[in-house]
């Protein structure tokens, strides 16, 4: 058998190419914040988490390019090694003040801070126990460790208590959430979620990369529910609202020491580039400066969310600027996405198995930089398209979109 059959019988992208339906590694020609062009063809894109659209702001351009100017394009080493500088530990300083806690550590990425900090903490013995909704970093850093790995339906705590009260009491445990589920956008139940931790002696880490900027006035869903000090672990990344590349996990001292010197994703990887640290440290410099921002871009999620449902669609359990279009129907979804491209509008698709069945949707989300006339376009495109889509034929084409659908969903 050789090894490589499996990728000459890869077939299922190029046939979705064929079809006009395949929205994944589009290449853009421009990208500035609300507007993309793909081929000469304009878009307002609605498909960005760049929520406080900072990576436009010229205090943040700035940054990145007097870090180039000071330390060039590369730390050419691991953080472990040669490849810290001040400015890292500076920003690290920096964010565990942003979100309360005594230290934090950056990471190159942010699917590398879950990669490097869950399989750093969770050893044999131990267990970790997901949410069924939990992002595929979350899954992989559990996989990576050598933990045993358990999961509990979405939201849902009296399945939470129920796994818990099956793990005996000599074995460590951590819980692992998200903050604000990527997918459709709501909120973890953190109060529920803190107590029956408690209950049962487990250790909480809450992913906030799609809470940053958006919940606790910018600080995430612990300070969202004023729960700072019952959250462990905090992890955020940079390529949201902090408008940069990387990641990074925050908490008590000793616990991100020892994450420092154990986790192999840290350890063994060339740290954050300085442009990419100046750009974040800049993006949190204006979420404190101008926290307008994080007020904008919910009262936008609020207005589409209503504005959305009252055109007839489904937005599920939405309660932030993530709002999806459920459409229930792979091949109704994939047209959905193409009639809306069409129309000058980037959406995100996401069939099973980035989504459980009977849940295909479009996923929207909106920045703070977004215009009442750019929000006035995509309603009136979407009010274009409601009544072609209901009249679509309903067809599983996942043979020929599942694989592919799956890579670009749940992106870090």
């Amino acid at each position: 058998m050789d090894i490589f059959e499996k990728c000459y019988s890869f077939t299922s992208a190029k046939e979705a190419m064929r079809l006009g339906l395949y929205p994944f590694f589009l290449p853009l020609t421009e990208n500035e914040g609300t507007v993309a062009e793909y081929r000469g063809h304009r878009l307002i894109m609605c498909g960005s988490n760049s929520y406080l659209g900072l990576t436009t702001h010229p205090r943040v351009r700035q940054a990145a390019k007097d870090a180039i100017d000071r330390f060039g394009t590369s730390c050419t080493g691991s953080r472990f090694l040669n490849g810290t500088l001040e400015l890292h530990e500076h920003l690290e300083r920096e964010l565990a003040k942003w979100v309360g806690k005594p230290a934090s550590v950056v990471f190159s990425t942010g699917l590398q801070t879950n990669l490097g900090t869950i399989s750093a903490i969770a050893g044999r013995g131990d267990v970790v126990i997901l949410d069924k909704d939990d992002h595929a970093s979350i899954v992989d850093g559990a996989r990576l460790s050598w933990g045993e790995t358990k999961r509990f339906q979405h939201n849902d705590m009296a399945d939470l208590e129920r796994v818990l009260a099956a793990v005996p009491d000599g074995k460590g445990k951590l819980v692992v959430v998200d903050g604000v589920f990527s997918m459709e956008g709501d909120v973890t139940p953190l109060p529920e979620l803190v107590k029956t931790c408690k209950k049962y002696g487990a250790r909480l880490m809450v992913d906030d990369a799609h809470s940053m900027g958006v919940l606790g006035g910018g600080r995430g869903t612990a300070a969202h529910f004023g729960l700072t000090d019952q959250v462990d672990l905090i992890m955020g990344t940079f390529s949201k609202s902090f408008a940069s590349l990387g990641g990074f996990i925050a908490g008590d001292e000793d616990v991100v020491h020892y994450i420092k010197h154990h986790a192999r994703a840290l350890m063994f990887s060339a740290s954050i580039t300085a442009a990419s640290a100046a750009a974040a440290l800049a993006a949190l410099e204006v979420m404190r400066d101008e926290p307008e921002r994080v007020a904008r871009v919910n009262h936008i999620g609020h207005r589409m969310r209503r504005e959305l449902q009252d055109l007839g669609f489904d937005t599920g359990r939405s309660t932030t600027p993530i709002v999806p279009i459920i459409i229930g129907d792979d091949y109704q979804t994939m047209m959905a996405w193409r009639l809306l491209f069409d129309r000058g509008v980037f959406v995100n698709t996401a069939i099973p198995p980035a989504v459980s069945e009977g849940r295909q949707l479009l996923r929207t989300s909106y920045m703070a930089t977004h215009t009442e006339e750019q929000l006035e376009f995509v309603l009136s495109a979407f009010k274009s398209v409601v009544k072609q889509v209901w009249m679509l034929p309903k067809g599983n084409i996942r043979k020929t979109t599942r694989d592919i659908v799956s890579v670009g969903a749940r992106s870090r």
